[in-house]
């Protein structure tokens, strides 16, 4: 039996508002790395395609977590990032999950006209009882799509991403609000079931296909939940 196939979403977004952002990097090494040894094939894409810019600031700190640095030093895993494939809505009929990772950078092309491929993606394999996942600010590509019947995809449904609380403390609250929108108030309006944890803890929703992630602290519960619903 052929390895189920995960398309594993970068932003291709190096600053918003004029300040440099991109990819979180822990946020797409932790599931890399778990679903490659829980036997998916994990295919690397993102919005423009190419190299991927990466948010300084996810390598610094605690947040530049065991398995980020082993991405960083693993030649195969970073030659893929400098050369993802660009997403385009066909995708959605090739693979079985799609993972969405996060960075600010997300802000910027997983929403609006950037987004468009990426919507078309969330939208068919939701439909089709594919797992789509997101964390942190990859639920920003969730805000957008809509279910078959039209609703938007996360009504009545459990749901979290980086909270306002946790934009604040990283002293984003102002550049977000100036660039883009904040997930938990988007989610609310469109009738999202939003559960937040404390801030900077691990905490995702499974609901049904739809797995979302609250913060870097997610990331590897979040891919972990993605293997279980796979391997379902």
């Amino acid at each position: 039996m052929p390895a189920k196939k995960v398309l594993l979403v970068s932003t291709s977004a190096s600053s918003m508002g004029g300040n440099p952002t991109g990819l979180w990097l822990a946020e797409l090494a932790e599931p890399y790395y778990i679903l490659k040894e829980a036997g998916l094939e994990v295919t690397l894409a993102s919005i423009a395609g190419g190299a991927v810019p990466i948010d300084a600031g996810s390598c610094k700190g605690d947040f530049f977590t065991v398995e980020a640095k082993r991405f960083m030093h693993d030649a195969d895993a970073i030659g893929a990032l400098g050369h993802t494939a660009k997403l385009v809505a066909s995708m959605a009929d090739d693979f079985d999950c799609l993972y969405l990772a996060g960075g600010h950078g997300c802000c910027v092309d997983f929403v609006g006209e950037p987004g468009a491929e990426l919507k078309a993606c969330v939208e068919k394999m939701y439909a089709a009882g594919k797992v789509v996942a997101a964390d942190c600010h990859g639920p920003m590509g969730l805000i957008e799509p809509t279910k078959p019947d039209g609703t938007p995809l996360v009504a009545g449904l459990e749901v979290c991403a980086f909270t306002n609380t946790e934009e604040a403390q990283a002293g984003a609250t102002d550049w977000v609000k100036a660039n883009s929108v904040f997930m938990e108030d988007e989610f609310k309006a469109k009738g999202g079931a939003f559960k937040e944890a404390d801030p900077w803890t691990s905490n995702v929703c499974v609901a049904g296909n739809l797995i979302t992630a609250q913060n870097p602290q997610s990331a590897t519960a979040c891919a972990q939940a993605v293997v279980a619903a796979m391997n379902f």
